[in-house]
């Protein structure tokens, strides 16, 4: 497995395992546990997310499609 991405909290994180996911990407988060130990360690670059290597292009393009992307507009 590669780290394709370090999201910056787990609200991104699970949204982006969630999009890997929905396009069967196996996207294993790494670091979860150590969310709870916030007071003690260093609270950048704890979550990680890993794929397969052979997904990785693609898992890569699909994160940066989705942190580029722009609201639509409501009407």
């Amino acid at each position: 497995m590669i780290k394709v991405y370090s999201p910056e909290n787990l609200v991104e994180a699970q949204c982006l395992k969630d999009l890997l996911t929905s396009r069967r990407i196996f996207c294993h988060l790494a670091g979860v546990d150590l969310i709870g130990a916030m007071g003690e360690l260093p609270a950048i670059g704890l979550l990680a997310l890993y794929v397969d290597d052979a997904d990785a292009g693609l898992a890569k393009e699909l994160i940066e499609d989705y942190l580029n992307a722009e609201p639509e507009e409501l009407e």
